[in-house]
Order: C-alpha cells, then structure tokens, then sequence
C-alpha cells in the first residue's frame, strides 16, 4: 500500500489520525516497584498512547489493556507510510467501539513487553547490561500495579472503564478487584478468571520449542539471530488456537499452496496453503518480538487466578465496585463460553451489575479482534449507561 492509498485512512473522519507513542519513567528510586514475587525495580519505562481528548474533570478516561503480542499502539498510525494501523484500529476512534469524540482512551505496552515498556531486553540498571532472564519473575499484578500508576500520574483518579480481551481480559479483571476506586465500569472480552489446563499445555508447548532452540542461549542472545526458529514455531502453535476449526476450513481447506498436485517430497514444508500461512506467521513474528518476553507472558498467565488468596472466586470478585460487561464466543475454544459463565454466575452471588452475552462469530478466539461491529453495538451503550451512572 502506497502513502497516497493510506492518507485516505489516517485522515478519515472516523480515525483517530496519526498518533505518537509516548514514554514515561515511573518508580523512580527510592520508590521502586515492589513486584508481587518479592523483587524490586525501577526506574520503570513505560510506552504509552492515547485517543481523544481529557474531559475538564477527567471523568471521561478508558484504559484498554492488550493481549499477549500486543502492544500501546491501538489505533491510528505512526506515519502516513505505516501499512497497518493500530491493532484495534477499527474499534477505537470516532463514532466506533470506544468512541473518542466522548472518551480519552489510553493504551500502554506491558510490563516485561519488547515494545517499548522494560522487560527482559532492557538494561538492569544495576549491571549496565540486558536483564535477559535476570528480570524479575512477572504476574498480572505487577502489570496493572505499573499501569494504575501511569493513570494516576496522567492526574486522572477514576477511570471510566478498563477494557481487554485474552490476556487483556485477565487485566481488567485483576485492575477490577486490586484498585476498585480506580473503575467504575469493567469490560472483560474472550477471557478466563485463570487459563485451563489446555491453556497451559500450549503455552508449556511454546516455551519448549524457544527452550530447544540452540539460539536460546539461556536468553542471552541479543548480539546474535536468537532463537528464531523456536520463537516461530511457538507462535505458529498459539496462533492455531487463536482460530475456529471452521474459520481455517472456510479458509484454507485442504487446499494446496502452489501446485495441483501432491509433491510426494519430505522436503517440501508448505505443501497446503495452512502450512504456508502458519510459517508466514511464524515469520513475521519474530521480527516484532522478543522470545524472552514471550516466555514471561505466557509464563505469567499460566499462574493468573484471580481467586487465589480470597477463597473463592466470589470472594475475590465481591471487592470490586464496578459494573462489568462480559462477552464470550461460541467458536472460542481457548476461553470458551463455560468460563465466562463461571465469571458470571460469580458476579451475581456477590450482586454486581453485569451483563453478558454470548456472541456468534466464525473466527474462534479472535474474534474480539476481528467482528468488531457487533461487538461495538454492546460496548458503546454499556459505556454510555456508565458515563451517566444509570442503575
């Protein structure tokens, strides 16, 4: 896509145009961040952006938390010469999903991310050189803890609403219960008060096959290629699990790649045009991101559960103040329904305002990123009935 093609994207009424990402340090010493596993650290570099404008008493703020390779850059673009924008482009912009002619949205790379924010391949302060595996071990606490500061430094006491699906999901849900006067309202998309066992097998899958790679190197491997194989094959795993058996058969089928005919060769790898588009993922992959982060993420939510320390789920939920919006999808096998319905039914023993629905999309777990329409037809009056504090 040529600039020319793109300027009619970035200045479309309905973008939010060209953005910048923005950096702020936080945990300054001697007031370092406290992870939850004991460790300490800072400074802290965040990457951030935001939407829209601050109302006058900066009640109109939404906090949106990426999944597991996302990162701060969710809508609009960089330059007119980006190919892509934001990975929520279509949801977060004028007239959309999180409408910013109303709200100031704010996105932020994650702690232990490779986008921006410190994580494994930055410098340790302490050693001048690359924390590698030397960086703090990483949960969901330690995540929203570093992003509940960012918010409080934009002066902004109470968030309108945290938003995020997957591993985003799992944000909003911990920010819900850890700083309950900081949201009024919650909106959990395609996601798990912990990840099941099947979860955790993909993920154990991922960080095997970057463990085996010779280019690991104990994650010292950031003056050479890496583990660029492992970390492919890693993503080419998670990413079958990101779909809906129906999605990849309407899509791909049995078709072959580039011939009529089977090769009837071992040394032909992408025969079928599935093999194809799971190497291309592979590939590209790795060319944004860092396999030491990748390990961290998927190892954090491996030990997410919101109920651990309270007793039980209700428990843990019943100190939460805000209403929540919670959507599932029927082709989600990653999260299915089941659990979100767990969520639920936790919600109502403890009486909060929730509402729920199941959405029907071909495109498995995905799909919060991909049918955006039905899903902004639920988010955009939800958040209205918040901003005005309906019952």
């Amino acid at each position: 896509m040529t600039s020319e093609d793109n300027s009619a994207h970035w200045s479309d009424s309905n973008s939010v145009g060209l953005v910048k990402t923005q950096y702020t340090q936080l945990f300054q010493p001697p007031r370092l961040l406290q992870f939850a596993c004991g460790s300490q650290l800072g400074p802290i570099t965040v990457a951030y952006e935001t939407y829209g404008q601050l109302n006058s008493d900066s009640s109109n703020a939404i906090f949106v938390c990426h999944a597991l390779t996302g990162d701060a850059h969710a809508a609009g673009w960089h330059s007119p010469e980006d190919r892509k924008p934001g990975w929520w482009d279509g949801f977060i912009g004028p007239g959309k999903g999180l409408d910013t002619s109303k709200y100031f949205v704010i996105c932020a790379n994650v702690l232990g991310g490779c986008q921006g924010t410190t994580g494994p391949g930055s410098i340790n302060p302490a050693t001048g050189k690359r924390f590698c595996l030397d960086f703090p071990f990483l949960t969901i606490r330690d995540i929203v803890t570093v992003h509940a500061e960012l918010v409080r430094s934009l002066g902004i006491r109470q968030l309108l609403a945290v938003v995020g699906g997957s591993l985003g999901g799992m944000q909003v849900l911990e920010w819900a219960v850890r700083f309950p006067e900081q949201v009024r309202a919650a909106v959990v998309l395609a996601s798990a008060t912990q990840l099941s066992a099947q979860g955790i097998a993909f993920n154990a899958v991922g960080r095997r096959a970057i463990y085996a790679d010779p280019g690991f190197s104990n994650g010292e491997y950031y003056d050479s290629d890496g583990p660029r194989y492992g970390l492919a094959l890693a993503r080419m795993v998670a990413h079958i699990t990101y779909l809906s058996e129906n999605s990849i058969e309407l899509k791909f089928g049995r078709r072959l790649q580039d011939s009529e005919e089977y090769a009837f060769s071992m040394q032909k790898e992408t025969e079928f045009q599935i093999e194809s588009y799971l190497h291309y993922q592979g590939k590209r992959f790795v060319q944004r991101f860092d396999a030491n982060s990748y390990l961290y993420l998927t190892r954090m939510m491996d030990y997410f559960n919101l109920a651990e320390g309270s007793g039980s789920l209700a428990e843990a939920l019943d100190k939460s103040l805000c209403r929540f919006f919670v959507a599932s999808y029927d082709t989600d096998w990653l999260f299915p329904t089941s659990q979100s319905r767990e969520l639920v039914s936790a919600l109502l023993q403890v009486k909060r305002h929730v509402s729920f629905l199941e959405l029907r999309c071909p495109f498995g777990h995905d799909s919060f990123l991909i049918d955006l329409d039905p899903l902004a037809a639920l988010v955009s009056p939800f958040l209205d009935r918040a901003m005005d504090g309906a019952d």
